[in-house]
């Protein structure tokens, strides 16, 4: 008798209806695609990301890189405990290496995760050949296979095709939050024909396009599928939020019943919302929100 895999999802994720009268209102229909409910540890997009490179690592300890309140850290360190797999992070702050971790940290160290810190300087530069090189060496990961920050390449990009094809037919117009922009990138290639993908970045810089663009082009060989960035509600930067955000966030869980992340999920909603205030949906558009996280217990909240 086999082991049941650990990282066995709930695939397709559920699809849930929203009833919001600032949409429906305006004719609009809203669903909540819970990809928070894939799997306890790899939550949402991090699932759909890190499976597809942990299967091209086979077997191989895995390098990533983050910040200090990375989900995609916190991911990759749970995926090393359940599958028994060395995992090293490459944490962006040299500064951090003589405080006392943060709760985000400490789960990743309990995972069994080594940290390494860097300089925001060599971390910055970290895409160069010779700066990855010796990072890797000075944090021992030499031989480690690399997932990308964010876990965003054209294995993960691939593996979120899958997300748009779970959403054919059920939704005209398919939002997520972007950090790197792999999940906007797979997503957009697996909807039908006529629909269209929405990404709403959490950080600011308008860098984006290009990145989903190369990513696609990576994966796919050609930009793939309808998609678009609106980078109006970042609210000041990753991690950054505003008491006007706060308000909206607890306001949509006593809606909906539902725990609101705040770093990505609750930007999406509220651009949702800004959007279908201003009219920028057609009357009987469904808009379907891919609830990509959960919130982790401490994350901060930091305001202008």
């Amino acid at each position: 008798m086999t082991s049941p895999d650990p990282l066995a999802p709930r695939l397709p994720s559920p699809l849930q209806e929203a009833g919001d009268d600032r949409f429906g209102r305006r004719g609009l229909g809203l669903l909540l695609k819970r990809d928070d409910l894939i799997h306890p540890d790899l939550i949402g997009n991090k699932w759909r990301k890190l499976v597809p490179n942990i299967a091209a690592a086979r077997g191989r300890a895995l390098v990533t890189f983050g910040g200090a309140y990375s989900n995609h850290l916190r991911a990759t360190a749970a995926a090393g405990r359940l599958l028994g797999l060395p995992t090293t992070g490459v944490v962006r702050g040299q500064e951090l290496a003589d405080r006392p971790l943060n709760p985000s940290l400490a789960r990743c160290a309990a995972d069994g995760m080594r940290l390494h810190f860097v300089d925001r300087s060599t971390y910055r530069r970290k895409s160069e050949p010779d700066t990855l090189a010796g990072i890797l060496r000075a944090a021992g990961a030499e031989r480690a296979y690399v997932v990308p920050e964010g876990g965003s390449n054209a294995e993960a990009v691939r593996g979120c095709r899958a997300l748009g094809a779970e959403l054919r037919g059920h939704a005209d117009t398919v939002a997520v939050a972007c950090g790197t922009g792999g999940t906007l990138a797979g997503l957009a290639a697996g909807l039908s024909a006529g629909r269209r993908a929405l990404g709403i970045p959490v950080l600011k810089g308008g860098f984006l396009e290009a990145d989903v663009l190369a990513l696609q082009e990576r994966a796919f060989g050609v930009r793939s599928g309808t998609w678009s960035l609106d980078d109006r509600f970042h609210c000041g930067g990753y991690a950054r939020t505003t008491p006007e955000l706060e308000r909206f966030a607890r306001d949509f869980e006593q809606r909906h019943g539902l725990p609101v992340e705040r770093l990505y999920v609750a930007k999406l909603l509220y651009g949702l919302v800004t959007l279908a205030e201003e009219g920028a949906f057609a009357r009987g558009t469904t808009i379907a929100a891919v609830v990509t996280g959960r919130p982790f217990p401490d994350a901060p909240v930091v305001t202008p």
